[in-house]
Formats: C-alpha cells, sequence, structure tokens
C-alpha cells in the first residue's frame, strides 16, 4: 500500500525529492511518515504530517532536519512527499515511508508504533 520513489544519489549540499504513494487512504485521518535506515543503525523518524480527509496536516520533524527537508501531502492523489535540501554525507540512508492508519500524528516521530511500510529508496550523499 505504500511504494516509495526518488532516491538516488548525490553530492554534499544537494537535493532531492521523495515520493510516498499511498493506494488508498481507508481511515479519514492517518498519519504518514518518512524514517531512514543507515548500514548498522537503528530506524529513525525523519518526518511525519497527518493526511486524509480530516487530517489536521499537521507536520513534524526530527532534531536533525534542522529546516533542511519538508513534508507535503496532496489529497488529491494519495502521496506523501519529502524534499530533501541541502543533504549532507550523514543523510546517507535507506529512506522509507510508514503509515498508522487512522492515528494522529505526534511529534516523538516513533518508528516502533508504525505498522505499515514501503520497500525503502536509497538515497547516496558524497
Amino acid at each position: 500500500q505504500l511504494v516509495e520513489s526518488g532516491g538516488g544519489s548525490v553530492e554534499a549540499g544537494g537535493s532531492l525529492g521523495l515520493s510516498c504513494a499511498v493506494s488508498r487512504y481507508t481511515f479519514r485521518r492517518n498519519c504518514v511518515g518518512w524514517f531512514r535506515q543507515a548500514p548498522g543503525k537503528e530506524r529513525e523518524g525523519v518526518a511525519v504530517i497527518e493526511t486524509g480527509e480530516i487530517g489536521s496536516g499537521v507536520t513534524y520533524y526530527a532534531d536533525f532536519v534542522a529546516g533542511r527537508f519538508s513534508i507535503s501531502g496532496d489529497k488529491r492523489k494519495p502521496t506523501v512527499y519529502l524534499e530533501l535540501n541541502n543533504l549532507k554525507p550523514d543523510d546517507t540512508a535507506m529512506y522509507y515511508c510508514g503509515a498508522r492508519w487512522g492515528a494522529s500524528c505526534s511529534s516523538s516521530i516513533d518508528s516502533t508504533i508504525f505498522g505499515y511500510w514501503g520497500q525503502g529508496t536509497q538515497v547516496t550523499v558524497s
């Protein structure tokens, strides 16, 4: 139900755009987010957005984002985007789209409470 696209390789300081296509929103409010996992590290939250017919659109970001990334959603074709700017080598990771159907988002961006995942898309920054 979640399909990511848009990863790739860029030089430090560059930008990438990621997309997460959601097959359909069964619930009227959902929390959809982006997470990443580097080799040998745990999966960590990047950003989340509350989507769906009655979703508030609220967004939360991990502290390390520091204004470099932007998450957004499109209700017309359920898709969640992540714009990555001023990328650093430490941003190199597999990026995953995750969802909590029928739930609100919180600022904790805890990956352990997200039950649905895409296959991931690789981002490499050199």
